[in-house]
């Protein structure tokens, strides 16, 4: 599977409010009602979406708001752009293998719904500029600023007949925040500072279709807040980082289920408006191989914690579970 698809399929599941059963779908009031009949094709697909927006709020915070950096730039004159790339060892819901959804009115009993480990991924380009170099203490400097900036892009993707369409409002997407010194690095001292960056997808409409059920999302909205405690020490030839933090996910949409009662026919639900916000925590180790004005990074991570509940289970386990996570990039600096 392509990594633009899986992204898609990430951003597509990223809509939903993590309480139990909060989000559930009208039953409808007679046999001909189209929320009776779409009820259960419904539940299996906001369940998906409790499934993987979590995975979505990973692949989009990512460890280190700046891969390799623990402490500020240094002042005016200071400054980096990256291009990194944040993957998730995910599970994706096999949609295509799911049960046939009931048409009567009434949720099933809850099934086991298969899953495939795949790789999420996602690429931003980030920079940051040094603001304020700090205060004198000793071998260090203390309270220096940096401006952070974040750039996430999402292009147009499938026409009209395709699996899955993706019609962002607008491609990119900006995101901000602010580093905040606690030592500078020096000879012999690590740099320490503490993070915030706010990371947000563009709104989005997306329509997936299948042979039995087809899923509308409308006014996607994916947005993170990440706060880091960061330190970092360069050793010449090789430089190691190391972090902790904490993630607020919220995201929204609109969503209908349209389920295919014949070859012919099909019947929608009306749209349901889904939320959810969650908290997770991070923990995240870079290393760098250091070349005269760039750094090539690789870093690990793993987020936990938080709620997501579903009415289905998974075969790729809870919707909350702890993943791992890592990134790669490439980094430029004066």
């Amino acid at each position: 599977m392509k990594l633009r698809f899986v992204l898609v399929v990430a951003l597509v599941a990223a809509s939903t409010r993590a309480g139990a059963q909060a989000n559930t779908c009208p039953a409808g009031t007679g046999s001909l009602d189209p929320n009776r009949i779409t009820q259960d094709a419904c539940q299996m697909a906001v369940d998906v979406f409790k499934y993987m927006a979590p995975q979505l709020g990973v692949a989009l915070a990512g460890g280190n708001p700046t891969l390799g950096q623990g402490g500020t730039l240094g002042g005016l004159g200071h400054f980096t752009i990256e291009a990194r790339a944040n993957v998730l060892a995910g599970d994706l819901p096999q949609v295509q293998n799911f049960p046939q959804p009931s048409t009567t009115g009434t949720v099933s009993p809850p099934h086991t719904l298969p899953t495939k480990t795949q790789i999420v991924g996602l690429p931003t380009v980030d920079a940051a500029i040094g603001i304020f170099k700090g205060i004198p203490l000793g071998l260090t400097n203390v309270g220096g600023v940096d401006l952070l900036v974040d750039a996430a892009y999402i292009p147009s993707y499938g026409s009209s007949g395709s699996e899955v369409q993706v019609k962002p409002n607008q491609s990119l997407q900006l995101g901000f925040g602010a580093r905040v010194g606690i030592l500078q690095e020096s000879l012999l001292v690590p740099g320490v500072a503490v993070t915030y960056l706010r990371r947000d997808l563009p709104t989005t409409s997306i329509i997936g279709t299948s042979s039995g059920v087809d899923v509308n999302v409308t006014n996607a909205s994916v947005k993170t807040d990440a706060l880091r405690l960061t330190a970092s020490k360069n050793l010449l030839l090789f430089s190691l980082a190391a972090g902790v933090g904490r993630d607020h996910y919220d995201e929204s949409a609109s969503v209908q289920g349209t389920v295919h009662t014949s070859p012919a026919t099909t019947v929608s639900s009306s749209q349901i408006p889904l939320d959810q916000k969650m908290t997770r925590t991070t923990y995240f180790l870079d290393a760098s191989l250091n070349f005269i004005i760039g750094k090539l990074i690789a870093e690990v991570g793993q987020v936990s914690g938080g709620s997501a509940t579903t009415y289905n289970a998974f075969t790729g386990g809870a919707a909350d579970k702890s993943r791992l996570y890592g990134s790669v990039g490439i980094r430029l600096g004066f």
